[in-house]
């Protein structure tokens, strides 16, 4: 497999794996041994963060879980030592809309870090909200804080044996919308939930392509996923609940379990099959096609705006002035 940090182009070759859509994280972990690594799963006490937890630790890692909730971490610890056996996990408190939380979590941390899973996020926010630092709430919450924590752990990362990896988590719904340069924070067009979840997706997978570029000299590898449509998880909780319920009655979406949900961000953090592969985009654990526009229905894809390195460069430029 050949080594990668550019998007992959129409008529190229797509990486693929054994794996599909109906694959869980244990799974693809199956016979990988990460022995001696170290994770951090953000969100890991909720959703798919904890069958990412779960699974990391399963294969031997020692797998921290930056969450804001101690209680329900330590819920998760247990359940998930008790599955494993694993002794190696913890919980370190991370707010990622809060800079001073996110460089506390930064400063605590000692050592190399092998891999980071950037799963938390927020999705749906029904009113217009900003976070304190003035930037509308999902894209504070899915990309600010996520790039200002990656940067802060960059060192860490650089300095893992054998390389490390960054998993970015995205969504389908990437499709739905750029990143709207002239009004990110919709000071003057409409909002709608939607659109501002689907730009702050947009900017998970445009931070892979750049982090990608940037940090291949480090031997970091840097790739965006889709997990796919999950209903047992919190992330949906501010969604119009009539309709979901709609499109749950429709059986247009073939809906996936959390273990499901977890296993393409957990096959990119994993496994050898992805060794040195970095700036992608997977779905169902494998590279994802570009659309030349927004698919019907359910159908996947990348957008190419998502992989543009132009647009890439743009927002890292634009998100190390607003975290600065």
């Amino acid at each position: 497999m050949n080594d990668t940090t550019s998007p992959t182009a129409p008529d190229q070759n797509l990486l693929t794996t054994p794996f599909g859509a109906e694959s869980t994280a244990l799974e693809v972990v199956a016979g990988v041994d990460l022995s001696g690594k170290r994770a951090v799963v953000t969100g890991g006490a909720s959703g798919i963060g904890i069958e990412t937890v779960r699974a990391l630790a399963e294969a031997g890692a020692a797998v921290t879980i930056a969450a804001r909730k101690p209680e329900a971490a330590a819920a998760v610890i247990a359940d998930v030592r008790a599955g494993t056996g694993s002794e190696a996990l913890d919980f370190a408190p991370l707010e990622l809309t809060d800079r001073a939380s996110i460089d506390a979590f930064v400063a605590a941390w000692d050592g190399p870090l092998d891999i980071l899973v950037n799963n938390a996020g927020v999705m749906a926010l029904r009113e217009l909200t900003y976070a304190p630092d003035g930037h509308e709430m999902q894209f504070a919450t899915n990309h600010l804080g996520h790039f200002r924590l990656s940067l802060g752990l960059h060192d860490a990362l650089a300095a893992a044996p054998g390389g490390a990896r960054l998993v970015a988590l995205s969504s389908r719904a990437h499709l739905n919308s750029p990143v709207v340069w002239d009004d990110i924070d919709f000071a003057f067009r409409p909002y709608t939930p939607e659109a501002a979840y689907a730009q702050s997706k947009t900017a998970n997978v445009l931070f892979a392509v750049e982090a990608a570029r940037r940090w291949a000299g480090d031997g970091i590898a840097v790739d965006a996923v889709h997990p796919g449509p999950i209903l047992e998880t919190g992330l949906s909780r501010h969604m119009d609940q009539e309709l979901l319920k709609k499109l749950v009655d429709s059986g247009a979406y073939a809906f996936k379990t959390p273990a499901q949900g977890a296993a393409t961000s957990t096959l990119v953090a994993a496994s050898p099959l992805l060794g040195g592969v970095s700036g992608i985009y997977l779905e169902d654990c494998n590279q994802a096609p570009f659309v030349s526009r927004a698919p019907e229905g359910t159908g996947g894809g990348v957008a190419p705006y998502a992989l543009d390195p132009a647009n890439a460069e743009r927002l890292w430029d634009l998100s190390l002035a607003w975290t600065a």
